[in-house]
């Protein structure tokens, strides 16, 4: 007898806008962040900041990361993840 299948939590990938990082994907498993990954952009920057937020919830994860600048761009990879989480809670709240 075949085993029931899990299912995967969807996965959303959200296109970066001007930083070195070019995206980063994530999912929500029972409203907490899991697997954050960003494409490109500072390597320990960007693993430091997908291990802080791993299991946090998208809410406050967007509260603390939104609006934060690198040097004189009008964004940075943690601000993209906050962009990120926005587009989600857009598209959720659609499905």
């Amino acid at each position: 007898m075949a085993s029931p299948r899990r299912s995967r939590p969807a996965r959303f990938i959200h296109r970066n806008k001007g930083t070195c990082s070019t995206e980063v994907a994530f999912s929500v498993v029972n409203g907490r962040m899991h697997n954050v990954v960003f494409t490109g952009g500072c390597k320990g920057n960007t693993q430091g900041v997908a291990r802080m937020v791993e299991g946090c919830a998208p809410d406050e994860v967007l509260k603390r990361l939104k609006g934060i600048l690198c040097g004189d761009k009008p964004t940075s990879c943690p601000d993209q993840l906050a962009r990120a989480i926005e587009a989600w809670k857009r598209e959720s709240s659609r499905a």
